[in-house]
């Protein structure tokens, strides 16, 4: 097929759909979605055992408070509004995204919003959703603009500087995303002169500002990372750097693109909200708690046969919690 100006196959109106949702997050940075959004099964008991690790080194930037289930000012603002101001995407399939028959936003981040919204204040659907894109997570914790952001976000040392992590719920890496005929076969030096689309803000960015293996792709950032897919698509560039994860997904919606290489080293989504929001981080981190435990029949477990499976089969449970000591 010729990828110059026409897009490449998107596996139905769906994936085109997501397209045009992609195009729109461009100009609208922050949207505001009501709440009683589709979302998924919650539940759960028992007591996840972590890793204690300090909190005064970065060997461990996953590495969160302990789990409370107790109140404090920052969830008490939440019950006051009397909904969970949650960012989210509403473009990355299987994640965060509006489900074009129905309007509704699903997903395995949605689920995961729908259950912090049912522990604090009980209701799943007590939740107002905000579109945000890649770049501007961090800004939206910053300016209230949202009480958590539960979109696909890697833990590191440098955002732990910015925002508050809960711990980790699920493990990804770096990997590449290119045309099944591409002579790129992953990370590596194949990348050297071909346009790599980046989203702004990611650890993909970071990753290619490490080693871009003579990469060009400075010029070729965006403000979500499903705008890389269609920049792909219409032969704007020859590859995507994104979480293996998110490229998974991306491969789904597209049969004429596939993952490329192996994933780079272990990297951790975290729930995040705004420094000093302690109390709220401990009452995730206790959701996190229940959402991980029942083994196969756990809520994390279900969400992620519903959502995820058949993208990313062989995972058999969530990443072990580290708490600080």
């Amino acid at each position: 097929m010729n990828r110059n100006g026409r897009l490449r196959g998107w596996g139905g109106v769906g994936g085109m759909a997501l397209a045009c949702v992609a195009a729109a997050s461009l100009l609208v940075p922050v949207s505001r979605h009501g709440a009683g959004e589709d979302g998924g099964r919650v539940g759960g008991s028992g007591v996840a055992q972590g890793v204690q690790a300090k909190a005064d080194t970065c060997k461990d930037p996953e590495a969160s408070l302990p789990p409370s289930s107790g109140d404090g000012p920052s969830i008490q603002k939440i019950k006051d509004k009397g909904k969970l101001v949650a960012g989210v995407d509403q473009n990355s399939f299987r994640w965060g995204y509006r489900n074009p028959a129905t309007g509704k936003l699903e997903g395995f981040d949605i689920e995961l919003v729908r259950a912090i919204a049912k522990n604090i204040l009980g209701d799943p659907d007590a939740v107002i959703y905000r579109a945000i894109p890649t770049s501007q997570r961090i800004p939206a914790l910053e300016k209230d603009q949202v009480d958590v952001v539960v979109r696909t976000m890697t833990i590191t040392c440098k955002r732990i500087s910015q925002v508050a992590f809960s711990s980790a719920y699920f493990t990804v890496g770096q990997q590449v995303l290119a045309p099944k005929e591409s002579t790129i076969t992953g990370f590596n030096s194949t990348l050297k002169g071909k346009r790599v689309c980046v989203a702004a803000g990611s650890t993909a960015y970071d990753a290619l500002e490490k080693e871009s293996y003579g990469a060009v792709y400075k010029d070729l950032t965006v403000p979500n990372q499903l705008d890389c897919l269609v920049r792909l698509q219409l032969g704007l560039a020859d590859a995507v750097v994104t979480d293996s994860a998110l490229a998974a997904s991306q491969a789904a919606q597209d049969p004429t693109v596939r993952l490329k290489g192996v994933p780079l080293t272990p990297e951790y989504y975290g729930v995040a909200t705004k420094l000093g929001n302690d109390d709220l981080v401990r009452r995730i981190n206790q959701v996190l708690v229940d959402y991980r435990s029942g083994g196969a029949d756990s809520p994390w477990m279900k969400a992620y046969r519903d959502w995820l499976a058949r993208d990313l089969p062989g995972i058999s449970g969530p990443p072990e919690p580290k708490y600080r000591s």
